[in-house]
């Protein structure tokens, strides 16, 4: 029979039943019983998750005459707004899928002039979309956003830093386009989302 030390056993149980004891979890529903938000808060830190993100979370407005894309055929949303915190760090991403019949060069032009307010707009071409968020207070070299490929048949503007960053991803769909609008904000212990 193996021994227990109990001198390390008791307070590694004392903790654990702490951190469980301040747990809570908020599940609010939506019309049909789907989870529409969630909130999970421990004494290290909190998660929100909310289906339901609007256009002004991003700051970036909707293109005229698009409309929030369908749910995919396994029950994916098309929307979400999630804030991560604990430890003094954080962040927090915002995105919204649309489609248009319009194509894709009438939807970049139009938000290549929305997005101008941000700063300069870095057009990339991807396959992907590419999120590459930065903590604040962490030195890892350049703040700035860069084209993660040249090749492929999306193309995403992005403006702003690795901490603080506007997305849109436009791409080819039959006659017409689908496109994400992104918001990506981090924070480190100094900051605040």
């Amino acid at each position: 029979m193996r021994n227990i030390n109990l001198s390390v056993a008791f307070p590694a149980g004392l903790v654990i039943v702490t951190l469980l004891a301040g747990c809570s979890v908020n599940v609010k529903k939506q019309k049909g019983g789907q989870d529409k938000d969630v909130d999970i808060k421990t004494p290290l830190g909190a998660i929100h998750v909310s289906k339901g993100a609007n256009p002004e979370d991003v700051g970036i407005p909707v293109y005229p005459g698009a409309q929030l894309r369908e749910k995919d055929s396994d029950g994916s949303d098309k929307s979400a707004n999630v804030n991560i915190s604990g430890f003094g760090y954080g962040v927090k991403v915002v995105a919204l899928e649309y489609e248009s019949n319009d194509s894709p060069e009438k939807i970049v032009g139009f938000y290549k002039d929305q997005l101008k307010k941000y700063g300069n707009v870095l057009v990339c071409h991807t396959s992907h979309l590419n999120v590459n968020p930065e903590i604040k207070g962490e030195e890892h070299g350049s703040h700035e956003l860069r084209c993660e490929s040249s090749n492929g048949n999306k193309i995403e503007l992005k403006v702003g830093t690795k901490e603080n960053q506007h997305i849109v991803a436009v791409e080819p769909q039959g006659n017409g386009s689908n496109f994400s609008l992104v918001f990506v904000r981090t924070h480190g212990k100094d900051a605040e989302i």
